[in-house]
């Protein structure tokens, strides 16, 4: 694609449809791995879906061709409003002070990719931070939560510990939990609302597909609730 057909990377809530993508953001899945006792331990990468420029990606969770969206959202007189805070992160976060690095936790954006339970929990670890190994478990607990719900800080510097990711889509799939989850947007991809709302970019965002989120366009973690597939 030369430089002249470019389209910025983007997300697009549709009202009451799906999501549409543009950027050429490429797609892949994305499974939790877990260790035997069923806690989310690493991130594994699963296939790519071929690149396309522009694409749309089902967000009422009942599409025959997911992830992508196949119109059903009409037949089944899907309610998409948007209902999740429009605040920026700093804003809705909480901040855990530890005594090397901190924690702030936006609760509202949870996804329940689990990756916060291993070892004690990174709100136990935070405490202990000044450990190095805590530290280092603590950081790559927090870099592994998929909504951004967690971002670790240096304290020394004072600034927030991200991992590195390139402007990407994932399918999350969580077969701990025998369930699929959420869209992923990662490496700082703009959300625009339906109404044209561009939410703050970040880099680690997870948004519904299974359409049954209370906080939409973001998902709140309902998809192990119901149990959500998608045949992926």
């Amino acid at each position: 694609m030369d430089d002249k057909d470019a389209v910025p990377a983007s997300v697009t809530v549709t009202r009451n449809g799906p999501y549409q993508v543009s950027g050429n953001l490429p797609l892949s899945r994305q499974v939790i791995g877990s260790n035997a006792g069923g806690e989310s331990m690493r991130w594994e990468a699963g296939r790519d879906y071929p690149h396309a420029t522009r694409y749309s990606l089902c967000r009422c969770g009942h599409s025959a061709n997911k992830p992508f969206c196949d119109g059903t959202h009409q037949r089944i007189a899907f309610d998409g409003t948007e209902t999740a805070s429009r605040e920026p992160y700093a804003a809705q976060a909480k901040l855990i002070r530890g005594p090397a690095m901190s924690l702030t936790d936006a609760e509202a954006l949870c996804a329940f990719g689990r990756f916060c339970d291993p070892n004690g929990s990174v709100w136990n670890l935070v405490d202990a931070s000044d450990a190095a190994a805590a530290r280092a478990a603590f950081t790559r607990q927090t870099c592994d939560c998929p909504s951004g719900r967690l971002v670790a800080w240096d304290n020394a510097t004072g600034k927030p510990v991200e991992p590195a990711y390139a402007p990407s889509i994932g399918v999350i799939e969580d077969p701990a939990k025998d369930c699929g989850g959420p869209l992923w947007l990662r490496g700082g991809v703009q959300l625009v609302g339906a109404d044209g709302f561009r939410y703050e970019v970040r880099n680690r965002m997870t948004l519904c597909r299974c359409g049954a989120s209370q906080n939409k366009p973001f998902c709140d973690g309902t998809h192990a609730a119901i149990g959500f597939r998608d045949g992926g």
